[in-house]
């Protein structure tokens, strides 16, 4: 027999709560299968396992739900690794540039506070000698 989990195991074992997992499922990251009265339980397989653990990586690099389901999708779609790959560099590509435009203004912003820390510094020494 197949493993397979219940939403409760899944939410455990990423600390995640279940309407978070319903969410994705929504999304249409994961696909359980339905049982019991009017398919009110859900029943996922490694399958869901491996696209919730996909999904959970492409958030932490910064990655739309969008863009995860596009990438992780291409994974079930016939094997050509070489279009999953395009899109995954593709992908990332657009979010390191994103980042490093976000790191360039951070650096500026930090720079200017800097500067006012710099300038404040020296307004204070000087109204202190005047007192």
């Amino acid at each position: 027999m197949a493993t397979t989990y219940t939403i409760g195991d899944l939410a455990k074992e990423f600390d995640l709560t279940t309407r978070a997992i319903r969410f994705y499922e929504d999304m249409g990251l994961l696909q359980p299968e339905r049982t019991g009265a009017g398919g009110r339980n859900r029943i996922y397989s490694p399958r869901d396992r491996t696209r919730l653990r996909l999904t959970l990586r492409a958030k932490r690099l910064g990655l739309s739900l969008t863009e995860a389901k596009e990438i992780i999708d291409l994974y079930d779609s016939p094997r050509d690794t070489g279009v999953q790959l395009r899109k995954f560099l593709d992908v990332l590509t657009v979010h390191r540039k994103q980042l490093e435009a976000q790191l360039a203004d951070l650096q500026a912003n930090l720079e200017e506070v800097r500067e006012h820390e710099k300038e404040a510094r020296t307004l204070l020494a000087k109204s202190e000698k005047q007192k």
